[in-house]
């Protein structure tokens, strides 16, 4: 069994920063990408960034400049510095991973989420 596990979520003020964290536990062999998402209400869910396992990282538009994502490999864990935070940036974040267990094909896993609302 896999889980992936979000923490550092919480209500800031528009200007702030937030760092979240999401940490792999279980059956890990190895783990190529991981990625934050989020979900706004009333919102689908879109992706804000991905980690590549060799460090290659890729931003929506919207949190480019803002946002920075970096991962510890002997950890399993990824991170997301968020800053400048607007109430556009309100939703629940959520990470995903590409990993492999036993078996040759990765597989996806998605942790529970964690709420960011940015409100002064």
């Amino acid at each position: 069994q896999v889980q992936l596990v979000e923490s550092g979520g919480g209500l800031v003020q528009p200007g702030g920063s937030l760092r979240l964290s999401c940490a792999a536990s279980g059956s890990i062999f190895s783990i190529y990408v991981m990625r934050w998402a989020r979900q706004a209400p009333g919102k689908q869910r879109e992706l804000v960034a991905g980690i590549t396992n060799s460090g290659s990282t890729s931003y929506a538009d919207s949190v480019k400049g803002r946002f920075t994502i970096s991962r510890d490999n002997a950890k399993n864990t990824v991170y997301l510095q968020m800053n400048s935070l607007t109430p556009e940036d309100t939703a629940v974040y959520f990470c995903n991973a590409d990993i492999i267990t036993g078996l040759p094909s990765p597989i996806t896993y998605w942790g529970q989420g964690t709420q960011v609302t940015v409100s002064s």
